[in-house]
């Protein structure tokens, strides 16, 4: 299966201002198109370790003496790097949510666009899958998922129709999800709040805010002074967590004040928000919702 080229492939990995003899991580290596590029730009003595818990990742793992590619999920981004001897590294590269090639594989029920069997799991061994959720969660957890993660005001309705429809029979297929869900779709909208259903879903299934919070709190420890973080989020819900950790090294509240009233965070945030052109949104339509931030250890 044919994976996309990476969305602001060459700005991303411009914002890490690759060092030739530096350490980096590309956390989301999918098609290996971020890891080809900063390998590109390292020297003999650099070093590059790429983290993908996705089995199908790894039939591109790149042929260099160089790199190292890690079948784990990047929340145990510190653990794994101990493993390999790595303490500290000059530059971390995330390019998070869905790759395309998972939207394009149909049996993995990421898309929309297809009738499928209930999965969504990034890591295919993962213990919870979709259909477990579907047809397990509790009325006010599936409410809870819909409402948070998938920013529906309509969420009490959604969880009500699943847990009524389940009564009769296991809710299977993407196909019946859809029929069920069906009559709370607005017209003209229904592709979009479909898409915002499956987005809840899927973030549930595979905890991804919880691993970008677990992810960006390692990223202080890890990085040298002057090293860099270069991260792609698609939806809101990532973009705020990214942006207030940049801002504050935190997701709630405010930072601490020395003496002089000057804040103490980890990061200065380099250059400004960074999204894709027209050229690349036509190209790719993925693209569209893509942010990219980039930030310094300070």
């Amino acid at each position: 299966m044919e994976y996309h080229n990476p969305v602001l492939l060459k700005k991303t990995v411009d914002g890490l201002a690759v060092e030739p003899n530096g350490i980096y991580v590309d956390v989301t290596f999918g098609g290996g198109g971020h890891s080809k590029e900063i390998l590109k730009r390292l020297g003999a003595e650099g070093r590059l370790y790429a983290f993908d818990q996705d089995q199908d990742a790894l039939g591109n793992a790149i042929d260099d003496e160089r790199f190292t590619l890690i079948n784990e999920n990047f929340r145990f981004i510190k653990r794994f790097l101990r493993f390999h001897g790595i303490r500290k590294v000059d530059g971390i590269l995330g390019d998070f949510g869905v790759s395309s090639h998972q939207f394009d594989v149909a049996e993995r029920g990421f898309s929309t666009r297809f009738e499928a069997d209930l999965d969504m799991r990034m890591n295919q061994s993962g213990k919870i899958s979709a259909y477990n959720i579907i047809n397990e969660y509790e009325e006010v957890d599936l409410r809870r998922m819909f409402l948070q993660y998938g920013e529906l005001r309509n969420a009490p309705k959604l969880a009500r129709a699943i847990v009524g429809a389940r009564k009769d029979q296991d809710v299977k297929t993407s196909a019946v999800l859809k029929e069920i869900l069906s009559p709370f779709l607005p017209k003209h909208r229904e592709h979009k709040v479909m898409a915002q259903i499956y987005q809840a879903i899927r973030i549930e299934v595979n905890q991804e805010i919880e691993v970008l919070k677990e992810f960006l709190q390692q990223t202080t420890g890890l990085l040298n002074p002057g090293g860099r973080i270069s991260l792609i989020s698609y939806h809101s819900l990532e973009d705020r967590l990214v942006k207030r950790f940049i801002r504050n090294g935190m997701f709630e509240g405010e930072p601490e004040k020395d003496l002089y009233g000057n804040m103490t965070v980890p990061f200065k945030k380099v250059g400004g928000l960074i999204v894709p052109d027209e050229s690349e949104i036509k190209e790719n339509n993925r693209a569209r919702s893509a942010k990219l931030r980039i930030a310094k250890k300070i």
